[in-house]
């Protein structure tokens, strides 16, 4: 049985970091690109940042600069660290395991920035 388990999130204040995780089950992690998507409250899901297998990064532009996607392989485990949170960053983050026609996702974890 596959699992993305996610864990962080929380609420934080404007200019504040968190950091997120997704540790995988079920599957050889190394052979997937991962992915953290987010969701604001009556908007569409959006991608947010992702890596690949051989660790190429790409981001959105309002998180270029601010947010990191790792992972480790060993642990099989993908992190999303944010920096200098801003109120719209907040959403319910998703990350996500995709290989061919394999498409996983974890539970969703809330974050919410505010003062």
């Amino acid at each position: 049985q596959v699992q993305l388990v996610q864990s962080g999130g929380g609420l934080v204040q404007p200019g504040g970091s968190l950091r997120l995780s997704c540790a995988a089950s079920g599957i050889v992690f190394s052979d997937y690109h991962m992915a953290w998507y987010r969701q604001a409250p009556g908007k569409q899901r959006e991608l947010v940042a992702s890596i690949t297998t051989g660790s190429t990064t790409n981001y959105v532009d309002p998180v270029k600069g601010r947010f990191t996607i790792s992972r480790d392989n060993a642990q099989n485990t993908v992190y999303l660290q944010m920096n200098s949170l801003k109120p719209e960053d907040t959403a319910v983050y998703y990350c996500r395991a995709t290989k061919y026609v394999f498409d996983y996702w974890g539970q969703g974890t809330q974050v919410t920035v505010s003062s």
